[in-house]
């Protein structure tokens, strides 16, 4: 069955984790990806372990987890860019693609005649996506940027991390690089907005996408709180600056997530938790009460919580309604019933002879499901079968590539 992007072509010159995250989202829904990758070494992460997958007598392979998370359903083709052959190539291939996704510094591709000004004087349908840290324009826009920074620059450490004055209070990253995916998914989504425009009109466009403007636009909740108050947001911990009670609890044996959205659900924990006085009290019985006198709720809810274990807890605020959870690792994550049922796993057979794992999309489609046929690739896997089949290339003008170390 036709996937919702099974008719177009990416060429993909992006490494690390934004682009290709958004590549893999393209792949995911059906558009064939073709992976440039430098000759020997290849996309960065590649070499990005331990760990990597292990063979099927227990030992590592080349492929790092890191790789393997980010490129599934892609081809990989092995091609020098900085060679002026290698170029003519590229341009070749672009010709032929409907989208272009590249994360070079900004003006890096212009001197290879691979600039979105170079390609869509021979493609005028392309879509071309740069994604770059600071975008194209600006006092920033030439330095380069890493997640870390931009979880620093764009606010969020700033509101991430325990309060200033308790133990380990101070700024925090967050534990994925949120920036980069954010980053991806935004590309993904303008992309695919700018295909439904062709469509329609026949015409590309060229997408200008940063990592700083995705991590700022992340915040918008808490921004719009600076906006409409002037007051800068701080960091809270586990807490949340505008619902209360919502933050972790210790137990009597863990820790449990409650995250009282509303006040039926504050009289509901009450009653569960044997202190119906609490959700009769002017001072608690509204959310802004909550706000205003949470020094004086949270800690007897503290005191409440610790009476009794993590399972005990879950078992009877699930019961009451009352939103709960656990704080997981992710072997536990994966043991979790509904992620079970979710198929969040997935294994596809890859060319080292052994499953690859991989997370699943959690795009759901009911006509167009995501299918997980195509592994990551290996280093330049299908340079010659890409460039014989979309290029015409004959096996001797391989073979004089490949001896020139274009390919």
């Amino acid at each position: 069955m036709p996937r919702p992007l099974s008719h177009i072509r990416v060429l993909d010159l992006s490494r690390v984790l934004a682009g290709p995250w958004a590549s893999q989202n393209l792949a995911d829904l059906g558009a064939e990806v073709i992976k440039i990758e430098r000759p020997g070494s290849g996309d960065d992460t590649r070499s990005w372990g331990p760990p990597f997958l292990k063979d099927k007598d227990g030992k590592d392979t080349r492929e790092a987890a890191y790789f393997l998370s980010v490129n599934r359903g892609k081809k990989s083709v092995t091609l020098d860019i900085s060679k002026p052959e290698g170029q003519r190539i590229a341009r070749e291939l672009a010709a032929k693609s409907d989208v272009l996704i590249e994360n070079y510094k900004v003006g890096g591709l212009a001197r290879y005649g691979l600039a979105y000004e170079d390609l869509r004087k021979t493609n005028p349908r392309i879509i071309y996506c740069s994604i770059t840290g600071f975008g194209q324009s600006g006092p920033s826009a030439h330095r380069p940027g890493y997640d870390f920074i931009f979880q620093g620059m764009g606010g969020l450490m700033s509101i991430t991390g325990e309060r200033d004055g308790e133990p380990g209070g101070g700024p925090q990253k967050v534990g994925i690089a949120v920036t980069d995916v954010l980053a991806g998914m935004y590309a993904s989504l303008a992309i695919t907005a700018a295909i439904a425009h062709r469509e329609r009109t026949g015409v590309g466009q060229y997408i200008d996408l940063a990592l700083l403007d995705s991590i700022v636009a992340f915040g918008a909740n808490q921004i719009l709180n600076y906006f409409a108050s002037g007051k800068v947001p701080g960091r809270y911990g586990n807490a949340h600056a505008n619902v209360v009670p919502y933050e972790v609890f210790a137990t009597a044996d863990g820790h449990v997530i409650l995250a009282v959205g509303n006040d039926s659900q504050f009289a509901s924990f009450c009653k569960v938790a044997g202190r119906p006085e609490l959700a009769a009290d002017a001072r608690y019985a509204t959310m802004p009460g909550r706000i205003t006198n949470r020094a004086m709720l949270i800690p007897l809810l503290r005191e409440i919580l610790r009476e009794r274990s993590s399972a005990h807890w879950l078992t009877e605020l699930e019961a009451g309604n009352v939103p709960c959870g656990p704080i997981n690792n992710y072997k536990e994550v994966f043991e979790d019933p509904q992620v079970r049922h979710r198929g969040l796993k997935v294994e596809i057979s890859h060319s080292a002879g052994v499953p690859c794992p991989a997370v699943a999309s959690p795009m759901r489609f009911s006509e167009t499901p995501v299918e997980y046929a195509v592994p990551p690739p290996l280093l330049g896997e299908h340079t010659r079968q890409v460039l014989g089949d979309l290029l015409g290339m004959r096996r001797e003008e391989l073979d004089r590539l490949a001896a020139m170390k274009i390919i």
